[in-house]
Order: structure tokens, then C-alpha cells, then sequence
């Protein structure tokens, strides 16, 4: 079924939980919800959860969030690709809808819509997109099999307004740059993956270097470090680090008043993936 699919495809699981610096709020929300498919769940009478709609700055790990889900929870990962579903040869709307059918048969399962806003503003025919909208709002609201929806997305202001209102997702959230302790985990995880180590102190000092630096962005800093001392015939220094985070420019910089703006947008409107460390460590 998934391959007769141009749209659909399957998605190996090849990362974790632990591969995903930081966002503990979302971490947790994920964790409590780890056995909402169970049938001890349904005994209980927890209804299954809809899905997430992960909103933010780009490269901070709201992808990769969306493909560790499967994994976490123990259910195949599915990919739709809303380009695709304005490209094809089938019309939009049967592509979408023979989509969700094959979701519904393999249910239960995680459906995961990468960088959603793009295919609604894709199809360069406003008529056309809102059917398709129409078709994938009604499936959401209507759906009785336990497909779980992972929508992300970087331009909110793209997003049709009907996406957004409540009963369409179980929650929102708001993925921002990480901060100084997201920034350290993210570090060592990129380091530890390579099978290098860094002292603590040494990482403090690297990640207070990287202010405004994403998950992505991080992940380079690490790599352009390993090519210089690569290059150089030795192990991996702290010194290769620094060089590397002064070399490089986050897009932050370039996108400053954007990002702003979606952190506006968010507030009050999305829940935040991470927990408020500066808090946490005032009540230590």
C-alpha cells in the first residue's frame, strides 16, 4: 500500500529520544502519553491523542522531535509529503485522500507533515489548496483510528487559520533557540555521537559562545571542528571549537526581526518546548 504511495512512504526509526537536546516540556508531554495506544489506556478511557503541531525557529530540532515519536512510542513513522501531493499525477485531493486511507489501515501510526504551510502555499491555485485543506481538516476532526498527527512548521503567518483552532491538535508547541543548558546537551550529544569528549568546563565555555546558535547550527560548529583537526593529523581540541564558533554565523543574525516576531506570535498562543531553566535553577 505505502508503495503504490507517491505521497506516502515509510520512515526508518533510527533516531531517539536521546538524540534530541533539551525541549524537556515537550519531552514530558511526550513520556505521559507514551501508552496512550495501549488497550489498558482505552480501559481506562483515555480517548487516543490527535497529534502535535510543532511550530519555530529553523533547525532546532523540530523534524527530528517528529521523528524520534515513532520510536519513543513503539509505532511506525509515515511521512506525508505535501509537495508532492500538489505535483503528482493523481489530483490533490484523491492523492491526499487515498494518503489518509493507508494511514487509517495501518493505524495505529504516526503521520508526520513536514514544513505543512509549504504545500497549502505550493499548489499556486487558492481554490484547489483550500479543498485539499478541507479534506485534511475533516479527516482530522473526524478520525476514529489512532493515527497520530506530527505537523511542523517555520512560517505561522503562511498557515491557514482553520489549521490552528482547537480540536485539530492535542497541543501546540513552540520550538525557540535553545538556551545555555540546551545549548551544553546538544553539544555533547553531537560529540558523544562521534565518539569525542569534551570537559564540562569546557563545554560551559563553548556554549555560552554560541548565543543565538541552533540545534543545527551546533551540530557544524562540532563537525567543522573535527575536519580542522582532521586535516591536521590529531585529536579533536577545545581550541578547534571556539575557531569553529567564531567562523560560523547563526541565522539568527540574518532573521533577527523574523524570529522575533514568531517568539511574539507564540507567546500565549503555542506552549514552549522547553521549561524555563533560568526558574529551575533559582529553586535549586
Amino acid at each position: 500500500m505505502i508503495g503504490q504511495s507517491k505521497v506516502l512512504e515509510f520512515h526508518p526509526l533510527h533516531e531517539s529520544i536521546r538524540d534530541v537536546g533539551g525541549l524537556t516540556a515537550l519531552k514530558s508531554w511526550l513520556d505521559e502519553r507514551r501508552r496512550a495506544f495501549s488497550p489498558e489506556a482505552r480501559a481506562y478511557g483515555l480517548p487516543a491523542p490527535r497529534g502535535l503541531l510543532l511550530i519555530g525557529v529553523q533547525g532546532c530540532g523540530k523534524s527530528l522531535t517528529a521523528k524520534v515519536i515513532g520510536r519513543f512510542w513503539n509505532l511506525p513513522l509515515l511521512r506525508l509529503d505535501m509537495g508532492a501531493v500538489f505535483d503528482g499525477n493523481q489530483s490533490p485531493e484523491e492523492a491526499l485522500r487515498h494518503a489518509l486511507k493507508t494511514c487509517d489501515a495501518l493505524a495505529p501510526c504516526v503521520l508526520w507533515m513536514d514544513e505543512i504551510e509549504k504545500g497549502f502555499a505550493a499548489s499556486g491555485e487558492e481554490g484547489r489548496s483550500a479543498r485539499v485543506l478541507g479534506s485534511l481538516l475533516t479527516w482530522q476532526q473526524e478520525k476514529t483510528t489512532p493515527v497520530f498527527v506530527v505537523a511542523t512548521a517555520n512560517n505561522v503567518e503562511a498557515l491557514p487559520p482553520e489549521l490552528l483552532r482547537k480540536g485539530r491538535f492535542d497541543e501546540i508547541f513552540f520550538i525557540d533557540l535553545p538556551d545555555a543548558h540546551e545549548r551544553k546537551e546538544i553539544l555533547r550529544i553531537h560529540l558523544q555521537r562521534r565518539s569525542r569528549t569534551i570537559p564540562d568546563s569546557a563545554l560551559d565555555d563553548i556554549s555560552a559562545r554560541c548565543e543565538y546558535f541552533s540545534g543545527a547550527e551546533l551540530e557544524q560548529v562540532v563537525i567543522s571542528a573535527m575536519y580542522t583537526a582532521f586535516a591536521d593529523g590529531r585529536e579533536i581540541e577545545i581550541d578547534d571549537l571556539v575557531y569553529a564558533t567564531q567562523e560560523t554565523i547563526p541565522l539568527y543574525r540574518t532573521y533577527e526581526e523574523s524570529i522575533k516576531s514568531l517568539r511574539e506570535w507564540a507567546h500565549g498562543r503555542a506552549r514552549p518546548a522547553s521549561r524555563e531553566r533560568r526558574m529551575l535553577d533559582f529553586f535549586r
